[in-house]
C-alpha cells in the first residue's frame, strides 16, 4: 500500500508516521543516513538481521527473512513514495527525492520543532511572571504595563512561529 502525497507534493506527517511505523523501514533510513551514497541491499539486510538477532552468529534463516522482506515489501514501498531509489536489478538502494522529508522523524530527531517550542514556552512563562509581579508594586517591574508585556510576548511567539514556517 502506497502512501499518497498531498497536492503540495510533500508527505503529510501522518503519512510519514505510517511509512516509519516499521522498524525495518526506519533502519533503512538510518543506514542511508550513515552512508555516503548507494548501498547494497545485502548490507542493509545483514545489519538489520544483526540488530534483530538474539545471539551471534546471525541465523541464516533470519538474514533470508530480512532480505526478502526488504526486497518484496519495504524498499518498493519507500521507493514508491520517493523516499529511496531502489534498483532491484543491481540490488542497491540510495536516498530518494523525499528522503529529507522523513529523516527528521527517525529516532525522534525533531530538534528544530523542539527548539521552537522551548522558545515559545520560555517566552510565555517569563511574560506571565512579569505580569504577575506587576501587581505587587515591585520597584522597576511594578511600573511596567502588563498589556505591553503580553503584546511583546505574543509578538515574539508569532515571529518565531512565522520564521519556522518560512524556514
Amino acid at each position: 500500500m502506497s502512501v499518497q502525497t498531498g497536492d503540495s507534493g510533500t508527505l503529510e506527517e501522518s503519512e510519514i508516521f505510517h511509512l516509519l511505523g516499521n522498524d525495518r523501514r526506519r533502519a533503512i533510513i538510518r543506514y542511508l543516513t550513515e552512508s555516503e551514497g548507494r548501498i547494497d541491499v545485502s548490507e542493509v539486510a545483514t545489519r538489520i538481521a544483526e540488530t534483530e538477532a538474539t545471539g551471534t552468529p546471525v541465523p541464516n534463516n533470519l538474514y533470508k527473512s530480512v532480505y526478502v522482506s526488504l526486497q518484496q515489501t519495504h524498499l518498493p514501498q519507500l521507493e514508491e513514495d520517493a523516499i529511496v531509489v531502489y534498483d532491484p536489478d543491481e540490488k542497491t538502494v540510495d536516498r530518494g527525492p523525499r528522503f529529507e522529508d522523513v529523516l527528521g522523524y527517525v529516532d525522534g530527531d525533531r530538534g528544530d520543532r523542539a527548539t521552537a517550542l522551548v522558545v515559545h514556552l520560555v517566552t510565555c512563562v517569563l511574560a506571565l511572571a512579569v505580569i504577575a509581579v506587576t501587581g505587587f508594586d515591585v520597584p522597576v517591574v511594578g511600573s511596567v504595563d502588563p498589556v505591553l508585556v503580553a503584546i511583546l510576548a505574543l509578538l515574539v511567539v508569532g515571529a518565531s512561529s512565522l520564521y519556522r514556517l518560512l524556514a
